[in-house]
């Protein structure tokens, strides 16, 4: 049954079941009890809806692409992961770029064109949820990703797939999931208005708001690499999620979080980092690391190669700890936790 795993927030700290996260726990004497160590998984449900590039993604041992195979093997690493002491991971009904970055045309949306839920895809996150929730496990849940969200014909469709999306956690009695409305509402590619930065805070506002008795959902958006959010999201949000992609120095990981505790909306929520290709893992600092020393917290992106081995994101992802990089991060998030 779900519900056995409930995420909640105390000013700037995350609790698991009414406990703060890493209870008690310190990390060079910074405070980590709180915190919510995750990494981008974003490619769970992924498919490819696109016949023209749907073969780019074949697996090499098969030839061909299978999203089923994708999400077993998803469900099957998850308790590694935990292990380790990760608590949260990031997925999106529209994924993200198979490529890890670049252009190409590939169709990956849980979304028809009415803003309607496929039930491929439906099936294929709720699996993931449901694994999470019995792992002790928080799901950060995109809604829509740049370059996806043109898929829905217009504005009022956006919103319905929105309301789809919160209506479903909450009818199927998820209480790990954490919404972020969309990935990066600061990239230019968006195409519908309401996903963009001066009108996205309309959207978290309207996911606030739904509720099923009496319980609602936790909801924020993301920012590209290094960008601190604008004073209308952070007001309306719950939580403050960041993204560190591009940011060589850590020094300034820390500078962003000191920035938006700075900012007028502020009051005291927690600031998430959910997706950072920053890896000197073996360094005496570095971006995780600086985020933590600010009271933040932290997520890996590891984009990968596309060739079945490296990374996280590229197609097909292979969710294993099967890389020195995934490995470096892994065991630096076992030292931290205390595992």
């Amino acid at each position: 049954m779900a519900g056995k795993t409930q995420v909640s927030i105390r000013e700037e700290g995350f609790l698991i079941d009414g406990t703060p996260t890493y209870e008690g726990r310190e990390y060079r004497g910074w405070k980590i009890e709180g915190l919510l160590l995750n990494s981008r998984m974003v490619q769970a449900t992924f498919d490819d809806l696109n016949a023209e590039t749907r073969d780019q993604w074949v697996y090499p041992d098969t030839g061909v692409w299978d999203p089923e195979r994708n999400v077993r093997e998803f469900l099957e690493a998850m308790p590694v992961w935990r292990e380790h002491g990760l608590l949260g991971f990031t997925v999106n009904f529209q994924g993200g770029n198979p490529r890890g970055y670049g252009e190409v045309k590939w169709h990956n949306s849980a979304w028809t064109e009415k803003g309607e839920l496929r039930s491929s895809y439906e099936d294929r996150m709720r699996r993931v949820v449901e694994r999470a929730d019995e792992l002790g496990m928080v799901v950060m849940l995109g809604v829509f990703y740049f370059g996806q969200d043109e898929r829905l014909r217009d504005e009022a469709t956006v919103v319905k797939a929105l309301d789809s999306a919160v209506e479903w956690v909450l009818e199927r009695g998820f209480t790990n999931v954490l919404i972020e409305v969309n990935n990066e509402c600061d990239v230019p590619r968006y195409e519908h208005e309401i996903l963009q930065p001066h009108r996205v805070h309309e959207l978290i506002e309207r996911a606030k708001k739904i509720t099923k008795e009496g319980r609602r959902l936790l909801v924020g958006t993301s920012y590209g690499g290094g960008t601190v959010p604008g004073e209308k999201v952070v007001e309306v949000s719950d939580f403050v999620l960041m993204h560190g992609n591009g940011v060589e120095d850590p020094g300034r990981i820390a500078e962003m979080v000191r920035q938006t505790r700075a900012l007028k909306a502020y009051r005291p929520m927690p600031i998430l980092f959910n997706e950072d290709d920053h890896f000197h893992f073996d360094e005496p600092m570095n971006n995780m690391l600086a985020a933590m020393s600010e009271y933040a917290s932290w997520g890996y992106f590891d984009p990968g190669e596309g060739n079945y081995q490296d990374g996280y994101q590229s197609v097909p992802p292979n969710w294993g700890i099967n890389t020195e990089r995934k490995s470096a991060f892994f065991g630096l998030v076992r030292e931290v936790a205390g595992r």
